[in-house]
């Protein structure tokens, strides 16, 4: 389906860095290994997601350390997909006023390093660092991406849609993104998943359940109207008990195409690239060609 919608950059987590438990120095956290090399066609941007705590924990000498470090895994990973280069670099943080500082010292250091002089340094925006743009601040970047979803209070109980949610995007776009002064990249989720509860107690995301267990009417019972569905009996491969209950979360074709006209709306025409998250089998799975024309034409 790549190649059908003619996409023709692919954007690709490297690592996470941050501490480890105990630790005091970051390190890279889970880095991908490429089974095979990507399509000649179609330019890799790596992208390093960073935990902002880092960045109240560390001063600016340490900080320019984890940049002369990242650069070499990064290439290394790059040459591993089987490309020679990138011309993008994109960190992703979920930065804090009190993190601020320091990672636009980060991203303000890459853009100063010569290895990367070619490259072009991006980073990614959530909903609340647009509105509240006087305490986030503006990154010292000309791009960035605004990652549309996970917008909710994942760790609430009830039926309510944690990934997209209209209502949260009007709220803190509407009105806002036409006068953001960096060039903007959407990205829009095309993921599900399965929030597990416990005595209406959020006790995480379940990575052993998938859509054929909730149809199984002797495992699960639904909630009538809901996305909730009470488990009937202990299940041992999911680690959980009879009793808990879990919220599917999903995104159908018409919630993206709504929040591509809107969004199409507030940025007034102007030029962006469509980013869809993430492009795994089992994500791609529930959406056809067809389908995402329709989200990208909307724009």
């Amino acid at each position: 389906m790549i190649q059908d919608l003619k996409s023709n950059t692919l954007f690709v987590r490297i690592m996470d860095i941050d501490f480890t438990d105990g630790g005091i120095e970051p390190v890279p956290i889970s880095p991908i290994s490429f089974e095979q090399t990507l399509p000649s066609n179609q330019a890799l941007v790596p992208v390093v997601f960073i935990n902002q705590r880092i960045f109240t924990e560390l001063d600016s000498l340490q900080i320019r350390g984890i940049a002369h470090k990242m650069i070499p895994f990064v290439s290394e990973k790059v040459k591993q997909s089987g490309k020679e280069d990138f011309k993008e670099l994109q960190i992703d943080c979920d930065w804090t006023k009190s993190s601020r500082d320091k990672f636009f010292y980060l991203l303000e250091y890459l853009q100063k390093i010569p290895e990367l002089n070619e490259v072009t340094i991006t980073t990614t925006l959530r909903l609340h660092q647009v509105k509240n743009i006087q305490s986030s601040g503006i990154p010292p970047v000309k791009r960035a991406t605004l990652m549309c979803y996970n917008m909710g209070n994942l760790r609430q109980f009830g039926d309510h849609n944690s990934i997209l949610n209209q209502q949260d995007l009007t709220t803190y776009l509407s009105g806002t993104l036409k006068d953001y002064p960096l060039e903007l990249d959407i990205a829009l989720p095309l993921f599900d998943w399965y929030v597990a509860f416990r005595d209406h107690q959020y006790i995480g995301i379940s990575k052993y359940i998938d859509k054929s267990d909730l149809d199984d009417k002797s495992l699960f019972t639904r909630n009538p109207k809901t996305e909730l569905f009470i488990l009937n009996q202990d299940l041992q491969k999911a680690n959980l008990k009879k009793g808990d209950v879990i919220r599917h979360e999903f995104i159908t074709k018409e919630q993206l195409i709504a929040t591509a006209k809107f969004l199409n709306k507030e940025l007034q025409g102007k030029e962006k690239r469509i980013i869809f998250y993430h492009l795994a089998p089992e994500v791609l799975s529930n959406y056809n060609y067809a389908d995402l024309q329709e989200v990208i034409a909307a724009f």
